[in-house]
C-alpha cells in the first residue's frame, strides 16, 4: 500500500499500515529544522503522504484599480492579495504574520461595492493542475488542492468582520453581494481542482472561538451553510469520490452536523484545548474522519517528549484499526515548540502501528 493510499484509506476510516505524519512549521522552526537535519524539504524528509497542487493561476489586478477604496498610505513592504486585502509586515520576530486592511469596510452602497475588481476565476488558467497531480500520484502520494478562506473568511477580510456581520444581521444585499461573489470563484476553483484529479480538497472557514461558535447556528445556516455546500457540490458533480476537509480553528460542536450534511468528510483540528476529541469521535466518528488533535497551545510546546508521545498514542487509540484520524499539531508551528517535540511526535506515529 502507498502513502497515498494509505491516507485514503484512513480518511474514508477502511483500515490504515501506518500513522501518517503531517505539520507546518514557522520559519524559525524550519531554520531548525535546516540546521538539524541538513535537508530543505520536511515534507521529504518526514514522509507526508500528501502534496499540496496550486490554485488557478490569475493575472494580477492592478494596484491603481484599488487604491480608491483606500484612504490611507500602507507601511512599506505591505502586500496586496488579489482580493484586494492589504497584508502589513509583522514585526522580525513573527514574519508570517501581518496586520490586514480591508478595501471594502468603508463602502456604503451596492453601487460602490460593483466597482470593486474581484479576481475572475473564470478566466484563470489551470493547466499546472493535472500536471501536478499525476507528477505527486507518480510518488506514490496523494494529491490536495487548498482553499481554505473558502467563503467566510475571504469576505470579511474584504470587509472587515465588523461590518459583514452588521450587513448580516441587517439582511443588507451588501453582504449577500459579496457572499455570492465569494462562493461563486469557489466554486469554479473547487471544480478545477477535481477535473485536475486532487484526491482532496481543503476547505475552511473558521466559525469557532475558543470556548463558543462565532454567531448564532440560525446566522450560521442562513448565510453560510447554502453556500459551502453549493461549493462542496460543484467539487463532487465533478468527482463524487473527492474527499473534502474542512478547516475551522476553536470550538465547532454545535455546527459539526451542518458541517456533514453540507458533504465534508473530514474535520480539522479539533484543537484539544476547545473540543474534547473523544467526545466528539464517540458522536460524529461513524460519519466523519479527523486530522489534527495534537495542541498547539499546550502539548506541542510545553508538554514533555513523554507527553507529547502520550497524546498521540491516545488519540490514535481513540480513532482505532480502521483509522479516521490523520493524528498532527493542530495548527503552524511556532517559534516555542522545542525541537524534541517534534521528533517525539514523529516517533510517536511510527511506533503506534510496528
Amino acid at each position: 500500500m502507498t502513502k497515498r493510499e494509505n491516507l485514503l484509506s484512513l480518511l474514508r476510516r477502511q483500515g490504515i499500515i501506518e500513522a501518517p505524519i503531517d505539520f507546518t512549521l514557522c520559519p524559525s522552526l524550519y531554520e531548525t529544522f535546516m540546521k538539524n537535519t541538513g535537508a530543505k524539504d520536511y515534507a521529504d524528509f518526514f514522509q507526508f503522504p500528501m502534496r499540496g497542487v496550486e490554485d488557478l493561476y490569475l493575472k494580477e489586478i492592478p494596484g491603481h484599480n484599488l487604491k480608491k477604496f483606500y484612504k490611507y498610505d500602507f507601511k512599506p513592504g505591505t502586500t496586496l492579495d488579489i482580493w484586494g486585502v492589504a497584508h502589513e509586515p509583522g514585526s522580525a520576530a513573527a514574519k508570517h504574520m501581518t496586520k490586514m486592511h480591508h478595501p471594502l469596510i468603508s463602502v456604503d452602497s451596492l453601487e460602490e461595492l460593483k466597482e470593486f475588481p474581484f479576481p475572475d476565476f473564470s478566466q484563470g488558467d489551470g493547466s499546472h493542475q493535472k500536471i501536478k497531480v499525476e507528477e505527486i500520484h507518480g510518488k506514490g502520494l496523494a494529491a490536495i488542492g487548498n482553499m481554505e478562506c473558502t467563503i467566510w473568511e475571504t469576505s470579511w477580510y474584504m470587509r472587515s468582520m465588523e461590518e459583514l456581520m452588521i450587513d448580516m444581521m441587517m439582511e443588507d444585499e451588501k453582504a449577500e453581494y459579496i457572499l455570492d461573489r465569494v462562493t461563486e470563484s469557489s466554486c469554479i476553483r473547487a471544480a478545477s481542482f477535481a477535473k485536475a484529479g486532487v484526491d482532496i480538497i481543503r476547505l475552511g472557514d473558521d466559525i469557532g472561538m475558543q470556548s463558543r461558535i462565532m454567531m448564532r447556528e440560525e446566522m450560521y445556516r442562513t448565510w453560510l451553510k447554502p453556500r459551502l455546500k453549493k461549493v462542496i457540490d460543484a467539487a463532487k458533480a465533478v468527482n463524487p469520490d473527492i474527499i473534502i476537509m474542512y478547516h475551522s480553528c476553536g470550538y465547532v460542536k454545535p455546527l459539526i452536523n451542518d458541517l456533514v450534511e453540507a458533504g465534508i468528510d473530514v474535520l480539522n483540528p479539533v484543537q484539544p484545548e476547545c473540543m474534547n476529541f473523544e467526545e466528539i469521535h464517540q458522536e460524529f466518528g461513524d460519519r466523519l474522519s479527523f486530522h489534527g488533535t495534537i495542541g498547539t497551545q499546550t502539548t506541542m510546546p510545553f508538554g514533555s517528549v513523554e507527553e507529547v508521545k502520550r497524546e498521540v498514542y491516545k488519540n490514535l487509540t481513540i480513532a482505532g484499526d480502521k483509522g479516521g484520524l490523520l493524528c498532527a499539531p493542530t495548527h503552524m508551528l511556532e517559534p516555542e515548540v522545542p525541537w524534541e517535540n517534534i521528533i517525539a511526535y514523529m516517533e510517536a506515529c511510527k511506533e503506534f502501528i510496528s
